[in-house]
């Protein structure tokens, strides 16, 4: 599944305008936290979102997350906000990371990987070697106790679980 979706990072745009439809976020300034406060929160410390439209230098953001100054992250439903340049420190723009890609999907192949060698996945065949019945009746295996973390459970005093 990591293959298949990747590994992206927030990587600074540089002085290029991010181009429309992409996802960007933005380190908000003091100005931009006095000026924004009232709508979106006095700490808001980044705004991350897809970029709608950019018009005389301004940004219209659909924003999906708030990231607040002294930690947490506020998630948003799309609503849109526009950015002053002077509200926005670094823009940064989400890219595809192919290492990062690389690195998580080598440590998941690894992790299936021992577990198959540990048998851990099961391989859903029933453990050891079964005895023949000598009377001629069926041989069957019940669990005679149910272990709970605190303690175990007879189940045979059970008679809808126990037997037959």
């Amino acid at each position: 599944m990591a293959c298949l979706t990747g590994c992206y990072s927030l990587q600074p745009v540089g002085g290029a305008t991010p181009q429309l439809g992409t996802q960007v976020a933005f380190d908000v300034t003091d100005a931009g936290r006095v000026a924004l406060g009232g709508s979106m929160g006095p700490e808001i410390g980044q705004v991350e979102g897809r970029l709608v439209e950019r018009d005389n230098g301004e940004y219209l953001l659909r924003v999906t997350s708030v990231s607040l100054l002294r930690g947490g992250v506020q998630t948003w439903a799309g609503e849109q906000v526009r950015f002053k340049p002077e509200y926005v420190g670094t823009i940064y723009q989400k890219r595809f990371s192919p290492g990062r890609t690389i690195a998580v999907a080598a440590i998941g192949a690894g992790a299936v990987a021992l577990m198959v060698s540990q048998g851990l996945l099961g391989s859903g065949a029933e453990d050891g070697p079964t005895q023949p019945s000598d009377s001629g009746q069926l041989n069957r295996k019940f669990p005679r106790t149910f272990r709970i973390p605190l303690g175990s459970v007879n189940i045979s005093r059970f008679p809808l679980i126990g037997r037959p």
